[in-house]
């Protein structure tokens, strides 16, 4: 056979709950039919990828080397690929990307918008590679870095590149990853660990699972690399519960790792050793602390502790640990190999080199995982890369950093996205997710949501995290009921002002950002609520009175026909009207209308 295709299929957990796993399965048929017809001179190589970064478009298909990719592939699409695709070099137009902003279809997604504004470096192999397939991740450059570490660099080197990188921890605080490495490897107690945080707990988040199971080697190799740098002897990939497939993928690469020699005893042939274990994580937000996380590793609760001792000098069963999340270990290899000044110069923030990867999730065009430069401004994010508001409805806010972040108005959409910029304005950016609102969105509701999550999640140990952040959500629910009172606003800033200060670990240090962020620059929608009893988003039901203005209603029936309780009537092409008392306050009518016809009275 002398053409050779090789056929990579998104199996990401997007793609899978889209039936991916299906169209996967259905190619490998047909495929196999083809093999076996000796008159077809087309080999075909298929490959089960991780997340390609496009997940609202799923399933996703890309064939090289003629730099196809089809999106929404269904199985019965499979057949027309293979015969008219694959053997005859026939485009599909209508599995084509299409651009919204041009309106074109693209034989090559990386052409588009969403793609060719990212610079993928964590991401480098997801969605490139097999996950499964040691052989893929050594033909991209994988473990290339670690026999150079072993082989070429004496511990301090290691140190020195990551220093020179300016890398810092992706999973919140923004530690500088040097620093800590640094204070491990200067202490004489042995062993040491390290450790991978793979509890990616934030609501809309899923870029450490991402990671982990479409390049687990990556993280394998970062991890092993920092012990060679500091002398640690042990490793712990700690995965949150519910990722099954990262579980499994991780373990899987674990194993074929240790056969080819990159991890266990003599790494290499050398007499380095070192070896990692996969500890699944209790379900527990609070585990993603690093404190608490460690309680969880060693069999106990996980409760977090004072760090009047840094863990990299007390860490697991009291000893030196190095802990940093699944982003940051999939940095670590790359910056080895190309050297930390190299890395240094992505990103245009002085304090905040390389790139970020973020969930973006909500009310966008374009929902996926992507991949930018620190300085990169969140306009350029939602509005380039995510093509815009879902239906062209207009933005409201973003919410950024998980249940502890803030959400950001209009008027910061220029901001530029890096650790101090977004600490300034009362948000953070936490392990990277970011939810886009529009203006069907109730900021007050959407703070007393966030709350709820953080009291639920609570461990309870200390009384402004366990009493304040209950409080606090005490409070909102008033509002959101009509039972807000005056004095409730100074109330919630003082309790997040303490807890901010006083909260033993920064799961309540930090609940306090979406009071302090919403209140700042939402107060209007606060005192909406609580002087008017209105939710001018049409989403607290009992501060919401749909009506339909006879001056924009076309009489097109639209909200009549989705009007699950039969609430309007009205004659086509004639002005409709809302019966309250049958109202549900669902909204339904307000979103499904065209002319912006219905609104909150």
């Amino acid at each position: 056979m002398s053409n050779k295709k090789i056929v990579n299929v998104c199996c990401g957990a997007g793609c899978l709950a889209k039936h991916s796993m299906e169209v996967f399965e259905e190619l490998k048929k047909k495929v196999a039919e083809l093999g076996a017809n000796a008159e077809v001179k087309t080999e075909v190589q298929l490959k089960a990828t991780g997340c390609d970064g496009l997940c609202e478009k799923g399933p996703v298909i890309k064939i090289y080397p003629d730099d196809i990719a089809y999106f929404k592939v269904k199985v019965e699409d499979v057949e027309d690929v293979v015969k008219k695709t694959l053997m005859n070099g026939e485009i599909i137009e209508k599995l084509l990307y299409f651009e919204t902003s041009t309106k074109q279809r693209l034989r090559n997604h990386k052409q588009s918008e969403f793609c060719k504004r990212q610079n993928k470096i964590a991401l480098r192999n997801v969605g490139e590679i097999d996950p499964t397939v040691i052989e893929d991740y050594i033909e991209r450059g994988g473990y290339k870095a670690l026999k150079k570490v072993i082989s070429q660099m004496k511990p301090e080197d290691v140190l020195k590149e990551v220093g020179d990188s300016g890398l810092r921890g992706r999973g919140g605080a923004g530690f500088p990853t040097s620093r800590k490495w640094q204070t491990a490897a200067e202490i004489d107690t042995t062993p040491k660990y390290v450790v991978c945080n793979g509890d990616e707990g934030d609501p809309g988040a899923f870029m450490d699972r991402s990671i982990m199971e479409g390049d687990p080697h990556s993280v394998i190799e970062g991890m092993t690399i920092c012990a060679y740098a500091v002398g640690g002897t042990l490793g712990f990939a700690y995965i949150r519960d519910e990722y099954g497939l990262a579980v499994e993928n991780m373990q899987k690469a674990i194993n074929v790792a240790r056969e080819r020699g990159f991890l266990g005893e003599n790494i290499l042939g050398t007499n380095f050793s070192f070896d990692i274990q996969i500890v699944r994580g209790g379900g527990a937000f609070v585990c993603g602390e690093s404190t608490a996380l460690m309680s969880s590793i060693e069999g106990m609760v996980g409760e977090p502790r004072a760090k009047y001792i840094h863990t990299t000098e007390k860490g697991l069963w009291g000893q030196p640990t190095v802990l940093n999340n699944v982003e940051t270990w999939a940095n670590i290899p790359i910056i080895l190999d190309k050297g930390g000044q190299w890395y240094h110069s992505i990103g245009t923030m002085e304090k905040s080199k390389g790139t970020k990867v973020f969930s973006l999730v909500g009310k966008v065009k374009n929902t996926g995982l992507v991949e930018v430069p620190m300085g990169t401004t969140l306009r350029e994010i939602i509005f380039n890369i995510g093509g815009g508001v879902l239906n062209d409805r207009k933005f409201k806010a973003v919410q950024i950093g998980g249940p502890s972040g803030g959400c950001l108005p209009e008027e910061y959409l220029d901001l530029p996205v890096d650790y101090d910029t977004l600490t300034k304005a009362d948000s953070m950016m936490g392990s990277g997710g970011m939810i886009v609102m529009d203006d069907r969105t109730c900021i007050v509701d959407v703070t007393r949501y966030y709350l709820g999550f953080l009291a639920e999640e609570s461990c309870g140990k200390c009384v402004p995290c366990r009493e304040g952040v209950k409080r606090m959500l005490e409070i909102m629910t008033d509002i959101c009921n009509g039972e807000g009172r005056e004095g409730d606003l100074e109330e919630l800033l003082e309790i997040a002002s303490m807890s901010k200060e006083a909260a033993l670990c920064s799961l309540g240090k930090s609940a306090a950002n979406p009071v302090l962020a919403s209140i700042r620059y939402f107060r209007d929608e606060f005192e909406e609520h609580i002087r008017n009893k209105r939710c001018r988003a049409g989403v607290c039901k009992k501060l919401t009175t749909f009506v339909i203005d006879e001056d924009k209603c076309k009489g097109c029936d639209i909200c009549k026909k989705n009007c699950a309780v039969d609430a309007i009537t009205g004659d086509v092409k004639k002005p409709h009207v809302i019966d309250d008392e049958k109202c549900v306050r669902c909204g339904n009518c307000m979103n499904m209308c065209k002319f912006d016809a219905v609104k909150v009275k």
